[in-house]
């Protein structure tokens, strides 16, 4: 089984300009989720598909491959996942003649993950030859369940419009089933489930539970990683040290 890492950076960022790149303890945001992948002992080969020549030169310097630029159709703020997947898939059949059997997902906005946890997840999936793909996801802190939509008139009314139970919105959190908040930790897709179904993840969605994973998506959450990295670190922080000063 060939497993493939393919990390997606596009260059136009509107909400944190240049987001990808952004600096976390002296290296750029991406060089996270490129050494990660690095380091996994499941992972083959470490691709970023960007459409950005800065990001594509700075993932190299930091040991990932950029065999291809995205074309900009698919760099838009209305791209699909499954847009920068297939043309990648799709470069993979035509220069190479080959396809991988697994691709890991790794977003650069997650950027303080563990090997091991990768590895986990990937030796998950290959067990599981009925899971469609591998999602992970952390314990969602409140539950949705206790919240509320807005009528026309402007009146509160609980989602769950099947629950007897009165008031129920006002019940322990304890009263109701966990849900799990999807995050960036890592997802794990089945090629021949992208090339069979317009669905790159399918009905056999395997869970793969971690830790709280933060994620970047403001300037405060940047603000908060940077707090988060300073305090705790990164077990990758010395492996990018090191590179650093190679390409320095």
């Amino acid at each position: 089984m060939t497993t493939i890492a393919i990390i997606p950076a596009r260059g136009g960022s509107k909400g944190i300009p240049g987001k990808n790149i952004v600096p976390l303890l002296g290296h750029p945001l991406i060089a996270y989720s490129i050494e990660v992948a690095l380091a996994s002992r499941c992972i083959s080969r470490t691709i970023v598909s960007t459409d950005s020549e800065e990001i594509a030169e700075i993932s190299k310097r930091y040991g990932a491959e950029v065999p291809f630029m995205r074309p900009p159709e698919f760099s838009t703020d209305m791209s699909s996942d499954r847009d920068f997947l297939m043309h990648a898939i799709g470069w993979f059949m035509k220069h190479e003649q080959a396809m991988p059997d697994y691709i890991v997902h790794l977003r650069p906005t997650t950027p303080l993950r563990k090997f091991e946890v990768i590895d986990e997840a990937i030796s998950l999936i290959w067990r599981t030859p009925m899971a469609t793909s591998l999602r992970s996801a952390h314990l969602a802190p409140k539950s949705p369940y206790k919240w509320f939509e807005m009528n026309h008139l402007g009146y509160f009314k609980g989602i769950r419009v099947n629950d007897s139970r009165p008031e129920y919105y006002n019940l322990p959190r304890q009263s109701f089933p966990p849900i799990y908040d999807p995050n960036g930790y890592v997802d794990v897709l089945r090629v021949s489930q992208l090339m069979s179904s317009p669905s790159i993840h399918g009905d056999g969605i395997l869970g793969f539970i971690t830790e709280f994973c933060h994620d970047l998506d403001s300037p405060e959450d940047l603000l908060y990683l940077n707090y988060f990295a300073e305090r705790y670190g990164s077990p990758l922080l010395a492996a990018l040290d090191k590179k650093v000063g190679i390409i320095t």
